[in-house]
């Protein structure tokens, strides 16, 4: 059976859509690679989690929908992931198409780009074609190379050297329709010395078997600092698959933000690589399981450079018959002397038939390095209710109280306060 048989698409719509969308050559090369590369590859490998029942391919890639004018015309499970009455700059994707956008002069005086990846590949194609899949590649499993060949947005987010953005630069990402797909490929690119903050949320409307397959790839300069946020909250009709990875310079900086609130089957990897002396990592995230959700989420940072530093910290709540696989890898390779690397997985259990995995790694080739690790699985403290509920406070309310305690080191971190709002009742919500 081909390959194009199996996937419900083939060549023709993908080289249809791409000259729709008049991508340079290159870009239509690297589909139809990854396409057989689709048909070749395995799915990944991953610690404790079966995918291959999973709904990986089942979708249909390029539902488009009109674009909108204004703000005001968003759907209301959009509009509720951003202030508008303030919109200043902003990406809205729906399904295949970017639905919406808005950038302020003040940011393109800068010399920044921030713009929807259609529009990079045909006004910055040459910049584009520099970075992209320079951190992942198409061919490092099967889901990377669906993404390269079926990729239907995302963002090109470019700051120049020595300029710093003061607001978070925001994306909001929308899958909606049976069997839709949403594949958005996020470029950040920070030169030397510049700051920037990208903040995305990703959420579902109705339809049945719909699939989310995201991948990130950072650059960070020497000297610069990039803050990713990012808050998913998607149904139980998504299937999601996300592959973030930043790659860090010299005393660059970068840090991660994650918030996993799906209802749905999760696979997510964070990785960071420092590459360069003094550079940092810092990675927050929370998730929280419920129903009969799997989820696998994996936290990683390579050390390659002297004096390079990272801080991992990923919380998790089970409820239901959950089941949650939390994986944090701090690999310290030969050569990176003076390396400090702290990881911390906690998992806080809320049912008997919820399961969670803590997975602290420590892969180490060096010797004049730090490293360190922590990971806990228990329930909530019997005192910590104790000593609320005599203050006057119901059990419930008290389990409550102590949950959301436990995640609000990573919830207040949030830089926009509507994503960080909607991440505080997305946990309401999936708590009850």
């Amino acid at each position: 059976m081909s390959v194009d048989v199996q996937l419900r698409f083939g060549s023709e719509a993908i080289t249809e859509y791409s000259k729709a969308n008049q991508e340079p050559a290159w870009f239509l090369e690297k589909r139809l690679a990854g396409l057989k590369a689709a048909g070749e590859l395995p799915l990944p490998a991953l610690e404790k989690t079966k995918i291959d029942k999973w709904n990986t391919a089942g979708f249909d890639p390029f539902q488009t929908t009109a674009k909108i004018a204004s703000a005001n015309e968003l759907s209301d499970l959009v509009k509720g992931q951003i202030d508008v009455d303030s919109v200043k700059n902003l990406v809205v994707q729906k399904n295949a198409s970017a639905v919406f956008q808005a950038v302020t002069d003040e940011l393109k005086a800068k010399g920044v780009i921030f713009t929807t990846l259609a529009d990079a590949l045909q006004n910055h194609g040459e910049l584009v074609q520099k970075y992209m899949y320079q951190v992942v590649a198409p061919d490092e499993h099967k889901l990377s190379a669906l993404h390269a060949a079926v990729v239907n947005g995302g963002v090109f987010l470019y700051v120049p050297k020595n300029v710093e953005v003061d607001v978070p630069l925001q994306a909001v990402y929308e899958v909606a329709g049976d069997q839709a797909l949403l594949c958005p490929h996020v470029l950040i690119v920070a030169e030397a010395n510049s700051k920037v903050t990208y903040v995305d949320t990703f959420v579902s409307g109705e339809g049945k078997d719909m699939v989310a397959n995201s991948i990130v790839e950072v650059f960070v300069g020497a000297g610069a600092s990039v803050q990713v946020a990012s808050v998913r909250s998607l149904s139980a009709e998504v299937h999601d698959y996300s592959f973030r990875r930043a790659t860090v310079d010299r005393d660059g900086k970068m840090e991660w933000i994650l918030g996993e609130m799906n209802d749905g089957n999760t696979v997510a990897n964070n990785t960071t690589i420092l590459k360069g002396t003094g550079s940092n990592a810092l990675t927050k995230s929370i998730s929280v399981g419920t129903g009969s959700q799997r989820q696998n989420l994996t936290s990683q940072v390579q050390h390659i450079g002297t004096h390079s530093e990272s801080d991992m910290v990923s919380k998790a709540v089970m409820t239901g018959e959950a089941v949650s696989i939390l994986n944090g890898i701090t690999k310290i390779e030969k050569g990176a002397e003076k390396a400090n690397g702290v990881q911390a997985e906690n998992i806080l259990m809320l049912s008997d038939k919820a399961r969670g995995d803590a997975n602290p790694i420590l892969l180490i080739d060096e010797d004049d390095v730090k490293a360190g690790h922590a990971a806990s699985v228990g329930r909530v403290s019997e005192e910590s209710i104790y000593y609320l509920m005599s203050r006057g406070i119901s059990r419930q309310d008290a389990e409550r109280l102590i949950i959301l305690g436990f995640l609000d080191p990573v919830v207040s971190e949030i830089p926009v306060e509507e994503v960080r709002n909607k991440l505080r009742q997305a946990l309401e919500r999936k708590l009850g």
